[in-house]
């Protein structure tokens, strides 16, 4: 992962496992956008005002890969960078790493796209606001 500009601390609720006693799969992907939209608000970007003009960020892809199960209790942390690819896509590289002994727990790829009016939205507003920070 390239150098982290965010990170966020978690601390896995029971409710979050399955019957097995692990966090379920899906559940990582609720850290990943909750990560995003924490950054997002760190750096004053207003996800409401953006939506309410029509203006749609979308996860167009989520490549997850799976490395330790979390369990009850377990504390985390998830950090953020990311990178543009093309003039639509904005890629998010994420990393959930336990605290104790900063395992990588599980990483991912998140590509989200722009869309206005139902067509594909350049994403160059967004990343020249980002590279403000």
């Amino acid at each position: 992962m390239k150098k982290s500009i965010f990170s966020l601390d978690f601390k896995v609720r029971d409710y979050e496992c399955d019957i097995q006693g692990v966090v379920n799969n899906a559940v990582y992907l609720n850290y990943f956008e909750h990560t995003r939209h924490e950054f997002l608000k760190s750096v004053g970007f207003d996800f409401a005002k953006l939506t309410a003009s029509n203006l749609l960020p979308m996860v167009y892809k989520a490549e997850v890969t799976y490395k330790v199960s979390l369990k009850s209790g377990d504390e985390f942390i998830s950090k953020l960078s990311m990178a543009s690819e093309g003039d639509f896509k904005v890629i998010y590289f994420q990393n959930l790493c336990r605290k104790k002994d900063h395992k990588l727990i599980a990483k991912a790829k998140i590509t989200k796209v722009f869309v206005c009016d139902d067509k594909p939205y350049p994403s160059k507003f967004y990343l020249d606001l980002l590279d403000e920070i």
